[in-house]
């Protein structure tokens, strides 16, 4: 018996003799199953083929990224706040290393993920770290590995401690949510978006799509109620999901020009671009 990993999108799935038939995160239209078809692998296979990697963005925030790529190749993040840490977004790999760094900086309070995409091996950092984890219940069907330690949260925000505030935006999934962390060490706001809203090459654009590998846009009035939503928390950065994705100051008024080009290219007139 092992629990596998869809090699695709990270997904681990409740433990078998063999692998699944299919992946139902990677068979919907926002992911993808490859040319080659489905492939697994296991914990202790991708623990021997792969680490993690550590950076610090400011001085309570850590990046957590796989090396070599795995899966979609997001990167997880550690605040390290007052009342105690918590991890943003997930990876599939849970390293002997990682196990001990975070256990020798306090463990985890909590955990927060964005959207299905990233929910990996969320219920073995769970197990390891006793942390509740965080998902929006618009999202609870693209669970493939129940777990005791998953909750639930309803509505359009969740006051996880003093300094976390989870917001539920949708778009690229019904229960897509992006963190408010509000006591910075300058005191100026941040958004941990995932791709709820998606940081672009040029990290003075952020975007919104219902798949970003197979290139669905998102309807206008859920980028622009997205954007009405936004406007009504400050935020002076942004961490988007993938590696050197972060807009580093003005992240406000970023969100608020993207969101008007975005419903430029939407209008309906007869504009041949």
């Amino acid at each position: 018996m092992a629990i596998f990993i869809c090699k695709t999108c990270g997904t681990s799935f409740e433990e078998s003799p063999s692998p699944p038939k299919s992946c139902p995160i990677c068979s919907d239209d926002r992911q993808f199953v490859p040319r080659t078809g489905q492939e697994w692998t296991t914990r202790e296979s991708l623990q021997s083929r792969h680490a993690n990697l550590w950076k610090q963005h400011e001085p309570q925030l850590f990046e957590i990224r796989t090396t070599p790529k795995f899966g979609i190749g997001q990167r997880a993040f550690l605040l390290a706040l007052p009342d105690g840490n918590y991890l943003w977004d997930c990876i599939a790999l849970l390293d002997d290393a990682t196990r001990h760094l975070i256990h020798a900086m306090g463990g985890l309070k909590g955990i927060a993920i964005s959207h299905p995409h990233y929910y990996t091996t969320m219920q073995d950092w769970a197990e390891e770290f006793d942390a509740p984890v965080y998902l929006h219940a618009d999202d609870r069907e693209w669970v493939m590995r129940p777990h005791q330690k998953l909750q639930f949260w309803d509505g359009e925000t969740l006051q996880i401690c003093d300094d976390i505030q989870l917001i539920r935006l949708g778009g690229h999934f019904p229960g897509g949510t992006v963190l408010h962390w509000s006591s910075t060490h300058d005191g100026q706001p941040v958004l941990m978006s995932g791709d709820i809203v998606q940081v672009a090459s040029d990290t003075t654009r952020v975007s919104f799509l219902y798949s970003y590998p197979n290139m669905i846009p998102l309807s206008a009035h859920t980028v622009q109620r997205i954007g009405q939503k936004l406007a009504t928390h400050s935020f002076d950065r942004i961490y988007g999901a993938f590696e050197d994705r972060e807009v580093l100051a003005n992240a406000g008024e970023v969100v608020a020009r993207s969101v008007r080009t975005y419903l430029d290219h939407l209008r309906d007139e007869d504009v041949d671009r």
